[in-house]
């Protein structure tokens, strides 16, 4: 009446299939952590700890990157903020329908919240930039 056949090779195809994949997985893991630690020394060594006479300019600006000369978290951050505070003024009138209160204390309060937390974290950025400045003219 009910036809139970192949459970039992499917599960052990199954636990087989998992099995390997998993292997394979720890292979490549091991292989992947390998190949980044040479690279990692080879980079090190070409571009950030000598100085690099060239007049290329993908050089140089690798050699910035790669030394945190230049900062990229100050755009990203603006860019962020830009989509929290449309995110959150859109999303609060979603609220609006269930209760008036909770849309505005997430319009308001929302974005309160959000502008904070930016600003302290360019309070850090403005401090790097700041202190990078006197290093500079203190050599």
């Amino acid at each position: 009446m009910y036809n139970y056949g192949n459970y039992g090779n499917d599960l052990l195809g199954s636990v087989t299939k998992t099995a390997s994949t998993g292997l394979g997985a720890m292979i490549w893991g091991i292989i992947a952590f390998v190949l980044s630690l040479v690279g990692c020394f080879v980079i090190y060594f070409l571009f950030v700890k000598k100085d690099i006479k060239t007049k290329s300019k993908f050089v140089l600006w690798l050699q910035e990157f790669l030394r945190f000369n230049k900062m990229l978290i100050e755009p990203i951050l603006k860019i962020a903020y830009i989509f929290g505070a449309l995110f959150l003024t859109l999303g609060s009138f979603a609220l609006i329908g269930t209760s008036f209160v909770a849309f505005l204390a997430t319009l308001i309060g929302g974005n309160i919240i959000l502008r904070i937390a930016y600003e302290f974290s360019m309070i850090l950025i403005m401090l790097w930039k700041n202190t990078a400045d006197i290093n500079k003219k203190l050599k």
